[in-house]
């Protein structure tokens, strides 16, 4: 169990920020990856940047490492060298994680035969209009839950002949490991705020600069 991460959860100023500025800037995201209303696949990468964001703001910037070789597809941040997997999902509830993201069958097979959990995860659930949250699950709790339940009942595999882009945790898996005593939460409210956003401007900006 990280320390450090603890330490998010047990900051009031820092909750209170979080509880406040996470929708927005969430908000900002989405945005900022938008065209002709449709959210585009780059939405995910924004919100991972927002989080890591975060870990300097509150541990600084040499404490948190972000470049993390591509032979690490789980591992998104180091803290304290520390690695740190960042998720986030839009949902009423607790589907639609993606442990590794794929089209290949066979690949996601292969990586349920070999998966076993191996950092921390840090999971955004965003809930517009409602009550979401951002949670700690710590590896001790995804371990002891994928030791309990085995690959079958943690592991979601594709079904054939769909698109679904990756291997999941299931919905049950992934409710019991928020759930647990060990895992850590703060509860946020998902309201959205009046943004005048114009997604070139900051480009004609810089054009215009002398």
């Amino acid at each position: 169990m990280s320390n450090s991460l603890i330490e998010i959860f047990e900051d009031k100023k820092l909750i209170d920020r979080i509880k406040t500025r996470l929708p927005y800037l969430f908000q900002l995201a989405e945005l900022e990856s938008s065209r002709a209303g449709k959210i585009g696949m780059e939405v995910g990468s924004l919100r991972e940047r927002i989080i890591v964001a975060l870990l300097i703001y509150k541990f600084g910037e040499v404490n948190v490492e972000t470049e993390i070789p591509i032979t690490e597809p789980e591992v998104d941040v180091r803290l304290f060298n520390v690695p740190i997997s960042i998720k986030t999902i839009t949902a009423k509830g607790f589907g639609g994680v993606k442990l590794i993201w794929t089209v290949d069958a066979e690949k996601a097979r292969e990586f349920r035969k070999t998966y076993f959990p191996h950092c921390d995860i840090l999971l955004i659930r965003i809930n517009w209009g409602d009550t979401g949250g951002f949670y700690y699950i710590p590896l001790e709790v995804q371990k002891r839950l994928f030791d309990k339940v085995g690959r079958e009942g943690y592991i979601k595999l594709p079904k054939p002949g769909t698109n679904p882009r990756g291997v999941e945790i299931t919905k049950e898996a992934l409710s019991s490991l928020v759930e647990d005593e060990m895992s850590k939460v703060i509860e946020i409210p998902w309201q959205k705020t009046e943004i005048e956003y114009n997604p070139f401007k900051k480009w004609v900006d810089y054009w215009s600069e002398d």
